[in-house]
Order: structure tokens, then C-alpha cells, then sequence
């Protein structure tokens, strides 16, 4: 491939994040806030309504949920609750968010002092809606929101309606092993694919009704009172772009759905750091790379790849802040044509295996902070792949643990899509 098509390559993967896929269907889909909008909030009247969402949470004509639900005389709304990154989207991952006072209502934390509603958040209300916007990622902590969520409304007896929105990776690449019995922790909750392919209210259901939440006082797992509410036109196969709706960025490092796609595969990638992910630049998770290596012994090993879905162009950039801040980075920047058979977990994967054969010294137990170790076992759900990974099991013993659990996941999964 020339140096002229790849430029081109790049050129409309940058101008196309937020522009319709030439010959996608042009027929705008409803999320579960316009059907729920459109019925004049049928299911909600005479309601007090608690609300979990934040300032990706929007109809599809950009109107915030949370005004939505303030302009209507269907019900009222007695309080907010926010997950990991705040109402505004806006706070670092990881960073606690304090309770706040938005829209003259108390706005309470889920990602601070408490990660489960707590009754008192809870008694002024009959209903707990959610309206959160996924990634598709499970280690995106929304997932852990709304099951702590589901949890406490099944233990104190409130009802819970999920507002359902697309998975901007699509509904049908599913990738990655599962979280094994026993490492379960807030970035990596339920027993589902790295990629696990749903949408929240899939999801919703899936927890409910698996038995995955946890047991009650007579030893039995808690079952809310669930209701998800469907969109209308959306279809499995549609990438972001096929749904003509805008993304409003997620958390700080998510601002665009090429971010997400670069998070699918370089967020693990990126907690073992021994190499930048473009963190600190304008582009996070949408470039590889490090002052130290020559890109060249690394292409030699990823050229032997086979992969779909994304594209690696050789480029140098320089992070503003985060890892090698103000020095240059030799790497590629990663473009995606829209793909359905992309597997992000297992590309990632791919490209550190990759680096692993030009650069050995690099993946050995003893160069990984403890920090990183742990959070990479938490993020991927098993201890096994960072054995295999930095204590010299082949691409083949990585590969197949990378698989682990997925054969398991996929007839459950079968069992709850609504689309």
C-alpha cells in the first residue's frame, strides 16, 4: 500500500467521526429516552423518579435527559445520581466525584464515598430510571454503576427502568475472555466478554435474570424490578455512524467513537505501560508508540499479522502530558474502517505480541510496576494473561487465554438480545 493511500486512509477516518458511512441507512433510530418521550412518559406517570445519567445522556435531537424528565408534569424528579467521571463528564478516571447540587436537585455520587445507592439516596423515590451511554468495553465502569444500582433498588424494593442506547462498537463483535469466578471487581463486574456485543439493557437483563447479583439475606441472588424500555430502527450490524446521532464524549479521554474503538484495543494495552497508548495527546487510544523502540523491528513482526478492522499508519507525536511527555514517540496512529468482524481485544493482543518478539526485555515481571500488574489483572479479569505475557508463554498460550470463558458467555448472551 503506498504512502499516498494510506494518507488518504487517515484523511477519512479523521473527517468521518462524527459524518454518515457512505450507503448507510439514513433513517434515524429512537433511543429509549424519545420512545419514552414520545409516550409522554406513560410508565413514569405520577411517579418520583431518582435518575441516573450524565451529559452523554441525551435524546436524539441533543436534548439532556435530565431536562427532558425536568420539562414534563409526568412525574417528578426528587434526585440525581452520577457515575465515574461526574455529571459533566469531566473528571479523570479514578478520580473520586464529590455530591454535588445540579439543576436544583442533589446530585449524588456514585463514584466517591459511595459506589451503591444508599437507602436514604433511595426513600424519596418509586423509581430509579438509568440513561447511561456505554462503550462496549467491559471495564468501563457504567456496567458496575448500574449493577450496584440494580442491586440496591432490588433491595430496597425500588423499581428500576433502563433507557436503552446502542453500543457504539456495534452489537455483534464480541471479543476477549471472561472475568473468572472470583476476580470480579468494580472494572470488570459480570462474567461477560471483554467486548461483550450488548446494549445496557441487554445487559440489564442479562444480570437480572442470571442470577448475578448478589444474594440476599436468605441466600438467594436479588432480583429489581426491571423494565427496559427499547429503541426503535436500531439494528445489530450498525456502527455509530449508521445511527445519525451525535456522540457527546463519555469521559474525558472518550471524546470521540474512534476513541472507544482505540479503547477496546489499547486499554489493556495501555495498563501494563510499557508503551504510550496516545494518553496526553489529541488522539487518546488512536496511536501506539514510544521514544525507544524502532518502528521498524516492530512493523517486521506485525506485518506476519492477520487483522480487520483497523489500520496502522507509522507517524511520530508528541504526548503533552501523561507517559513521555514533550518527547517524541515513534509508532503508528490507528484508523478503523467500520468492520464487523474487527476484534479489538484480540488485536491488541496482536500488537503486544508483536512488540514482545522485537523488544523482549521489555515483558518480564520485574519491569511492571506492581500498580500496573494489578490493574491489568483487574481490567482483564484473570491473573493467567499476565503470567503468560510477561513470563514468556507462547502467542499461542496468550491467544488462547485471551479466548477463555467467550464459549460459555455466548449462548447466555444469545438468550437476551432484544434487537
Amino acid at each position: 500500500m503506498t504512502k499516498i493511500l494510506l494518507s488518504i486512509i487517515v484523511l477519512i477516518s479523521i473527517c468521518s467521526v462524527n459524518t454518515p458511512a457512505l450507503g448507510m441507512n439514513n433513517s434515524k433510530i429512537k433511543l429509549g429516552i424519545d420512545v419514552l418521550i414520545e409516550s409522554n412518559f406513560e410508565q413514569l406517570k405520577g411517579m418520583r423518579v431518582a435518575l441516573l445519567t450524565n451529559h452523554a445522556g441525551r435524546t436524539g435531537s441533543g436534548e439532556l435527559t435530565i431536562e427532558a424528565f425536568l420539562n414534563t408534569n409526568s412525574c417528578t424528579i426528587t434526585t440525581l445520581l452520577t457515575p465515574e467521571h461526574g455529571f459533566y463528564t469531566t473528571v479523570p478516571a479514578g478520580d473520586h466525584v464529590k455530591n454535588d447540587e445540579l439543576f436544583n436537585l442533589p446530585a449524588i455520587s456514585l463514584y466517591g464515598a459511595n459506589r451503591r445507592p444508599k437507602h436514604k439516596h433511595l426513600e424519596s423515590c418509586d423509581v430509579v430510571v438509568i440513561d447511561l451511554q456505554d462503550i462496549g468495553i467491559r471495564s468501563y465502569t457504567y456496567i458496575s454503576t448500574m449493577y450496584k444500582t440494580m442491586d440496591a433498588c432490588a433491595d430496597f424494593g425500588k423499581k428500576v427502568i433502563i433507557l436503552d442506547r446502542p453500543n457504539p462498537l456495534g452489537g455483534m463483535i464480541v471479543d476477549g475472555n471472561t472475568v473468572e469466578p472470583g476476580k470480579e471487581t468494580f472494572v470488570g463486574i459480570i462474567p461477560v466478554s471483554y467486548i461483550h456485543g450488548c446494549t445496557v439493557g441487554e445487559l440489564a437483563k442479562m444480570i437480572n435474570n442470571e442470577g448475578w447479583l448478589p444474594k440476599d439475606y436468605d441466600g438467594n441472588s436479588r432480583q429489581c424490578d426491571l423494565t427496559v424500555i427499547k429503541m426503535e430502527k436500531w439494528e445489530r450490524w450498525m456502527a455509530w455512524e449508521d445511527t445519525g446521532l451525535l456522540w457527546f464524549p463519555t469521559s474525558p479521554h472518550i471524546p470521540t467513537v474512534n476513541a472507544v474503538r482505540g479503547a477496546a484495543m489499547l486499554g489493556i494495552v495501555g495498563e501494563l505501560s510499557v508503551t504510550s497508548i496516545g494518553i496526553g495527546t489529541t488522539l487518546p487510544f488512536q496511536y501506539i508508540g514510544s521514544p525507544y523502540i524502532k518502528p521498524e523491528l516492530v512493523e517486521k513482526e506485525l506485518k506476519q499479522l492477520s487483522y480487520q478492522g483497523v489500520n496502522l499508519v507509522p507517524v511520530r507525536y508528541r504526548p503533552f502530558y501523561g507517559m513521555y511527555r514533550g518527547k517524541d514517540c515513534n509508532g503508528w496512529l490507528l484508523s478503523f474502517p467500520l468492520d464487523n468482524l474487527f476484534a479489538p481485544y484480540t488485536t491488541g493482543l496482536e500488537i503486544m505480541l508483536a512488540y514482545r518478539k522485537a523488544y523482549p526485555k521489555y515483558f518480564t515481571s520485574k519491569n511492571i510496576k506492581k500498580n500496573s500488574r494489578i490493574m491489568f489483572q483487574k481490567v482483564t479479569g484473570t491473573a493467567d494473561l499476565f503470567k503468560a505475557l510477561m513470563d514468556g508463554g507462547s502467542d499461542e498460550e496468550v491467544m488462547r487465554l485471551a479466548r477463555k470463558g467467550i464459549e460459555d458467555y455466548l449462548p447466555i448472551r444469545e438468550n437476551y438480545l432484544l434487537y
